[in-house]
C-alpha cells in the first residue's frame, strides 16, 4: 500500500534511496535492456502513443538542443513536454510542460498511486522517471515531447518513442565504459535511436562516425540531414561576459543568411544552432514553426524552458563562470573559451566523478592557475584530497576543499577584481552553486 501522508521531499527520498540511480552510483544503475520500461508502458496505458515527439541524443549539446527545439516549439504555439536530465537542483527540472515543472504534488501521487508496481518491478531511477514523464505528458495533453537520451541511446529507456524526427549531436568520448570503446561503438548505440522511416539529423560530421550515421540512416530508409554540411554558424562578437551572443549562420544550399541573438554565451552554441537549423529544415514541412519562431525560440530559451548551467554567469566582480562541460571534448571548448580572457589570475574550482577517466579530461587544464579541488554532495564524488593528488602529476596545484561552497568562499576570498573565477568539471559540483 502506498504511504499515506508523504511530503515531496519524503517522496523524492524515496526515489533515490530505493531506486538505483545512475547520477548516483554509476555504471551500477545502467540497465541494458528495455524491458522494465515496456513493462511500465503497458501498465501505464502506453502514454507515449498519445502525443508526438521529437528524440534528441549525442555526447555534448544535446541537453542545449532539447531546451532550443521545446523553446522554439513553445514559440510556434504547441503544448511542449521536455524530458531531460540529469537535474541541477530539483528533481521536477527533468519533466516541464511549457517551461512550467511538474509539480510537486503531481510527483507526490505518481509515487503514492503507483507503489505496486514500483515494489515489483524495481525499476531504474532513470526508466520510473520516464515513465512519469511519459504518463504526465499524455494526462496533460501535451502537443509534442521533447525527448532527451539518458545514456546511449539503443537500450535507453526513451527508445520506445517512434518520434517524428531523431536528431544526434555528436560524439565524444564519454561513458565509453558502457557504450564501447571506441568513436565508431559509440556511434553504433547512439544510432539505435534512429527509426524506420524517421529523418535524421547529426548535428557534426565526424570521419569515425559518419559512416556508421550513413549506413544505419539507409538500412532504415531515413533521410538523413549533417547539419553542419548545411549551416555554417558564427559569433559576430567576441564578447560573452554579459552572457548573451549575437549569431550569423548561413544556409550553405540555399546561401541565405539568418541572423540573431542567444542568451548563452558559449562558444560551443555554435554547433548546437547548426543542429537546431538542420532539424527546422527536417521538420518546417512536418510541423508549422516559421523563421521568427526559430529565432525567438533561440532568443528566450532561458525564459521559455528554464535552462541553466551552460556557460552561466554567476558575477562579474570578480567574473564567475560555471559551466556542466564534463567530458574531453565538452571541457576542451570550455578551457579554450576560458582562456581567451587572460585574466590577471585565473582560479579554478573542480571536482568530478570518481568513475571519470582522468587522464583524458586533467591534461586539458593550464599549469598556470589557481586550483580549488572539491567534491559535490552525492556518492560518486571523487575525494577531493583524491583528486588533488591525482591533479599534481599533471602540474595542477592548489587546495582541497571538503564542498563546493567551501571552494567558492576561498576563490573568491583570494580573487580580484581582474581575476576569473570557473566552477565546474562536473554537473553535480555546478549543481550546488547554482
Amino acid at each position: 500500500m502506498p504511504d499515506a501522508y508523504m511530503t515531496y521531499k519524503e517522496t523524492v527520498h524515496f526515489l533515490y534511496s530505493r531506486l538505483p540511480a545512475y547520477h548516483r552510483i554509476g555504471k551500477a544503475a545502467y540497465k541494458d535492456s528495455l524491458d522494465n520500461i515496456l513493462a511500465l508502458d503497458k501498465y501505464f496505458g502506453h502514454p507515449h502513443l498519445k502525443f508526438k515527439t521529437i528524440h534528441v541524443a549525442g555526447t555534448n549539446g544535446k541537453g542545449s538542443v532539447s531546451h532550443m527545439i521545446a523553446s522554439v516549439l513553445q514559440e510556434a504555439g504547441y503544448r511542449t513536454g521536455l524530458y531531460t536530465s540529469p537535474h541541477l537542483r530539483d528533481f521536477r527540472e527533468r519533466i516541464r510542460i511549457n517551461g512550467e515543472m511538474i509539480p510537486e504534488s503531481e510527483v507526490v501521487l505518481f509515487v503514492q498511486s503507483h507503489r505496486s508496481i514500483i515494489d515489483s518491478l524495481k525499476p531504474s531511477f532513470f526508466e520510473m522517471t520516464v515513465a512519469m514523464a511519459f504518463d504526465y505528458f499524455a494526462r496533460e495533453k501535451v502537443d509534442i515531447a521533447v525527448i532527451e537520451v539518458g545514456l546511449g541511446g539503443r537500450l535507453d529507456s526513451t527508445n520506445i518513442i517512434i518520434p517524428l524526427i531523431s536528431v544526434i549531436t555528436n560524439i565524444g568520448h564519454d561513458h565509453m565504459d558502457i557504450l564501447g570503446d571506441t568513436m565508431e561503438k559509440v556511434a553504433s548505440e547512439k544510432a539505435g535511436i534512429i527509426k524506420k522511416g524517421v529523418p535524421v539529423v547529426i548535428g557534426e560530421t565526424q570521419p569515425e562516425t559518419k559512416k556508421v550515421f550513413t549506413a544505419v540512416a539507409e538500412e532504415k530508409g531515413s533521410e538523413i540531414i549533417f547539419a553542419d554540411r548545411n549551416f555554417s554558424c558564427f559569433f559576430e562578437d567576441s564578447e560573452s561576459i554579459k552572457g548573451g551572443r549575437r549569431y550569423m549562420i548561413n544556409d550553405l544550399q540555399d546561401n541565405r543568411k539568418y541572423s540573431g541573438t542567444i542568451p548563452l554565451g558559449g562558444d560551443y552554441q555554435q554547433k548546437n544552432i547548426q543542429t537546431l537549423f538542420g532539424f527546422y529544415k527536417s521538420v518546417k514541412g512536418t510541423l508549422k514553426i516559421s523563421e521568427r519562431n526559430l529565432k525567438e525560440g533561440i532568443k528566450k530559451v532561458v525564459i521559455n524552458t528554464g535552462l541553466q548551467g551552460r556557460w552561466q554567469i554567476l558575477s562579474t566582480d570578480p567574473l564567475t563562470i560555471c559551466d556542466t562541460g564534463h567530458n574531453k571534448e565538452g571541457l576542451e571548448y570550455v578551457i579554450r573559451q576560458i582562456m581567451k580572457y587572460t585574466p590577471a589570475n585565473l582560479h579554478l574550482i573542480i571536482g568530478f566523478v570518481s568513475d571519470k577517466d582522468l587522464t583524458s579530461v586533467l591534461p586539458l587544464f593550464p599549469v598556470k592557475a589557481n586550483y580549488y579541488f572539491t567534491k559535490a554532495t552525492v556518492l560518486r564524488a571523487l575525494d577531493e584530497n583524491e583528486l588533488r593528488l591525482k591533479a599534481s602529476r599533471y602540474g595542477l596545484v592548489g587546495n582541497s576543499y571538503p564542498d563546493v561552497n567551501m571552494a567558492l568562499k576561498a576563490a573568491q576570498e583570494k580573487a580580484s577584481k581582474d581575476d576569473l573565477i570557473f566552477i565546474g568539471g562536473s554537473t553535480f559540483v555546478v549543481a550546488e552553486i547554482i
